[in-house]
Formats: C-alpha cells, sequence, structure tokens
C-alpha cells in the first residue's frame, strides 16, 4: 500500500505525493517521480510501477529498489484544489520541483503521462540539475488549437452527472459515452477511479473549469523549444492509437539531444493504466540504462 507523503506546492498549495517505494528501499536519495495525465491520479500508476525497482546493475547485481513516488497535482487527487489558485504550466512546475526538492528525490527521473508530460520536460529544461532522465508518455508538443478545447467544453457539458452509482459512472465512461467508439473497459476504470460519492451521488473529484483552465496551455501554446532545451536522456512512447502521431512522436524524438522512442502497439492514450505489463516492456531497457550507467 502507498504511504502517503505532503509537500507544499506554488504559492502555499498542498499536495499529496504517495510512495510506491518497497520497504527495504532507502528513504532518502535520487529516485523515480511520476506525474499523471488530466483528470488523472497519482494511483492510476500503481500497475505500472513494479518495473521501476527491477532496474539490473551491469555486473548481474540487485542493486537497492529505487524511491518511487507519484504525486497529485493541483486540482487533482487528493491535493487542493482552492478555486484562486493558478493552473498555469508555471505553477505545475513548480510544483514538481517543489517536490523533488522537499523529498530529496534529486537527481530525479522523471515519467510523466500526457500533462504530466509536459510538466516533466519543462521541469528538466528549466532545471536541469534536478532531473536524470526524462520519460513522456503521449503527449504532443504541437498546439491542439481552440477547436479542442469547445470540443471539451461541451463534452463536459454533457456528463449526465451525478452519476447514481460507481457502476453507472464506469458504464457510461466506458460505453455509453459519445467519444467511446467501442467498449473500452479500462477508460471506464480510469474515470471511475477518480469520482467521489457525494448525497445526491458520484460527482469527479476535480473541477471540470479548473481542467479546461489547465489545458488552455497546451490547446493555444505549442512546446517544441522547451523540449528542445531538455538536455538529459529521454524516452518518447506512444500506444499506436494514443493521441501522439507516430511522424510527431519521431519528430520529438529528433529534437531532443539524446531522445529514443518507443511504441505499445495495443495501446492508446491510457497506454501505462491499460497495458502495464507492455508499457514496462517499453520503459524498462531505457530505466535500465539510465540507471546503471
Amino acid at each position: 500500500m502507498a504511504r502517503r507523503l505532503d509537500v507544499t506546492g506554488a504559492d502555499g498549495v498542498r499536495l499529496a505525493a504517495w510512495d510506491f517505494t518497497p520497504g527495504a528501499a532507502p528513504q532518502a536519495g535520487p529516485g523515480v517521480l511520476l506525474l499523471h495525465g488530466l483528470m488523472g491520479h497519482a494511483a492510476h500508476w500503481a500497475s505500472a510501477v513494479g518495473s521501476l525497482t527491477a532496474a539490473t546493475g551491469r555486473d548481474g547485481a540487485q542493486p537497492p529498489p529505487l524511491r518511487t513516488i507519484a504525486l497529485d497535482q493541483r486540482g487533482h487527487g487528493h491535493s487542493d484544489k482552492p478555486p484562486a489558485a493558478a493552473f498555469t504550466r508555471e505553477a505545475y512546475v513548480a510544483d514538481a520541483a517543489a517536490a523533488v526538492e522537499q523529498l530529496g528525490l534529486g537527481p530525479v527521473t522523471l515519467i510523466g503521462h500526457s500533462m504530466g508530460a509536459l510538466t516533466a520536460w519543462q521541469l528538466a529544461a528549466e532545471r536541469p540539475e534536478l532531473v536524470r532522465a526524462l520519460v513522456i508518455c503521449d503527449m504532443r508538443a504541437s498546439a491542439l488549437g481552440a477547436a479542442s478545447q469547445r470540443e471539451w467544453r461541451d463534452w463536459f457539458r454533457r456528463w449526465p452527472t451525478p452519476f447514481p452509482s460507481l457502476d453507472a459512472a464506469r458504464r457510461w465512461f466506458g460505453e455509453d459515452d459519445p467519444w467511446v467508439e467501442r467498449p473500452h473497459p479500462a477508460r471506464g476504470a480510469f474515470f471511475a477511479e477518480v469520482m467521489a460519492e457525494h448525497p445526491d451521488g458520484w460527482r469527479p473529484v476535480f473541477d471540470p473549469e479548473q481542467m479546461l483552465t489547465s489545458r488552455a496551455t497546451w490547446v493555444h501554446d505549442a512546446h517544441w523549444e522547451s523540449l528542445a532545451q531538455v538536455r538529459c536522456p529521454t524516452l518518447v512512447v506512444r500506444g499506436l492509437d494514443g493521441e501522439l502521431g507516430r511522424a510527431e512522436a519521431q519528430e520529438m524524438v529528433r529534437v531532443l539531444p539524446h531522445g529514443a522512442y518507443a511504441e505499445i502497439p495495443d495501446a492508446g492514450h491510457l497506454l501505462h493504466y491499460e497495458h502495464p505489463d507492455a508499457w514496462r516492456e517499453a520503459v524498462g531497457p531505457f530505466l535500465n540504462g539510465v540507471l546503471t550507467s
């Protein structure tokens, strides 16, 4: 079971971090920080973190397990969601830096999914002394365009909240949501994990307006420049049916000074959550290389 840690983020926002480290691991020193995507939470990494403690040294010896921490980013999970808080790129990056520094994780290996990947590479670009290596999971560097934000606002309005039960929420996101082309149980389970019970039914733990504010930073702005400033070894991972296309992913690898590429054939956007074993197979060799070098 993960152990909760508390971090003070930018502007005093209280952040919840979750320590997935095995009991035998050291409680100080460099480690791994996992950053979830928009609307996600730290526990979405739970099934994927096992391999992060399994790197083998060059002499064949098994090193101590790595410190492995997942952060509930502001507005998500058990972290604060203050109405007046900033939901800017600068705030998210400052929060991640605070987690690395306050928990003594540096030089850290950052693993981010979607929005968390953007936060991770911006931190690596701005604070290279804090970051040892980076894994980018299914996040674009190109701007999505204003139409995307309008579509998302309309999508949030179509949610039939409150859901009468958790099963109803799971079924809607996995089957009934108009954005679902075919039954997608993992998507239903993903969203069911971020629902909380209220007197009138089940609602998301996040504020949809805060989510729209958060994603506006990559809807309207491209982030190629910050990507090119990342100097540490970086792996770009995409699902074959994810949101990051192959051509753009390979261009991201080309732009990165020390970039590498991996693809998971049967995965979509939720690649680490839906296919944790395949995700570990894709990410494991890269991590073994950078963590044992």
